[in-house]
């Protein structure tokens, strides 16, 4: 069962994304910024697939792609970006940083669950 790693300062939209991948069969290991996420990786966590909000306290999302993409167990795993923001310097920062793929919330559970059918490996 793949496992997936949700990063979000919001109580409110991890319980809801858990909700909605926990329904669909996947594992789910929460942070609340990307240091957490990050002490988790190094913690030995190896998720399918990580969701990250670009705009957290501590370590931002883009920041935490950059580290993410450092070390070697998460070098090629799918990051989605999952975020209000909506502008395309971000989206481009991002996309620079190592994102797989870019969400605006709030975001449909099925296009959610679609964007990972497609970057999860087969």
């Amino acid at each position: 069962m793949p496992a997936i790693l949700v990063l979000d300062d919001s109580a409110t939209m991890v319980m809801s994304l858990s909700r909605v991948l926990k329904s669909a069969g996947y594992e789910v290991e929460t942070a609340s910024n990307g240091k957490e996420g990050m002490a988790k990786l190094a913690g030995g966590l190896k998720p399918s697939v990580i969701l990250t909000d670009i705009n957290m306290p501590q370590m931002d999302g883009i920041a935490f792609i950059k580290e993410a993409r450092k070390s070697a167990s998460t070098r090629f795993t799918p990051i989605i970006v999952l975020t209000t923001e909506s502008g395309g310097q971000k989206r481009d920062e991002a996309r620079a940083a190592g994102a797989s793929a870019w969400l605006t919330k709030p975001t449909e559970p099925n296009e959610l669950l679609s964007a990972l059918k497609q970057l999860l490996p087969k």
